[in-house]
C-alpha cells in the first residue's frame, strides 16, 4: 500500500509528459502566431536587400503558416530565383511559392521607365520620396501600361504621382495602387 501514492505520481508525471509531447507535436505542425510574426519581418527584411531590387521592381508576400507566397513583378529573372532562394534559409519556412512575374525586355518600356522615374521623382514637389535606397514608389510598366506601387504620405501626394504618370508621352494607361500611410 505504501507504494500506491508513488506509482500514482509517476503515473501523473507520465501523464503530463505525454500531454507535453503531443502539444509539442501539434505546434510543429502549425506555427504559432509569433513564429508567424518572425518569419514575416525576416521574409520583409531578406527582400529588401536583395542587391537589385530596384525602382521598376515590385515585390509582395504572404505568409501563411510554414509557407511564403512571393507575389509581384521584376525587370530582371535573377531577382525572382535571389527572392525565392533568399526566404528558403529562413528558419520555420517549409515552403515558397513563388508567383513573381519576369517583366518581359522591351527597350521602350526601358525608355519609359526612365521618362516615368524623371517625372515622379524629379518633380519638386515629390522629391522627398527620392531620399533612401529603398523608393516607396514602385513603377512597373509592361508593354506601355504602367502600375504605380508602394505608399505615400498624403492623397494629393497619391494624386500627384499619378498626374504625373499619365502626363508621360507613351504610357497607354496608368493603374494607381499607391497606398496612403500617415508618417
Amino acid at each position: 500500500m505504501k507504494f500506491l501514492p508513488r506509482i500514482s505520481s509517476l503515473l501523473l508525471s507520465a501523464l503530463m509528459l505525454a500531454t507535453l509531447c503531443v502539444a509539442q507535436d501539434a505546434d510543429r505542425g502549425q506555427p504559432s502566431a509569433k513564429s508567424e510574426e518572425r518569419i514575416t519581418r525576416e521574409v520583409r527584411h531578406e527582400l529588401l536587400m536583395l542587391p537589385y531590387f530596384g525602382v521598376f521592381d515590385y515585390i509582395a508576400y504572404k505568409v501563411e503558416g510554414d509557407t511564403v507566397t512571393l507575389l509581384g513583378q521584376v525587370v530582371r529573372p535573377t531577382l525572382k530565383s535571389d527572392a525565392e532562394n533568399s526566404i528558403k534559409h529562413i528558419e520555420g519556412v517549409e515552403k515558397v511559392n513563388n508567383q513573381i512575374e519576369v517583366l518581359p525586355p522591351s527597350p521602350m518600356d526601358d525608355r519609359l521607365r526612365t521618362r516615368l522615374f524623371r517625372a515622379i521623382y524629379q518633380y519638386p514637389a515629390l522629391q522627398k520620396y527620392e531620399l533612401g535606397v529603398q523608393k516607396p514608389i514602385r513603377i512597373i510598366v509592361k508593354a506601355g501600361k504602367v502600375s504605380l506601387e508602394g505608399a505615400v504620405d498624403s492623397d494629393a501626394d497619391r494624386n500627384l504621382v499619378g498626374l504625373r504618370a499619365n502626363g508621360v508621352s507613351g504610357v497607354f494607361s496608368v493603374t494607381n495602387n499607391l497606398q496612403v500611410v500617415k508618417p
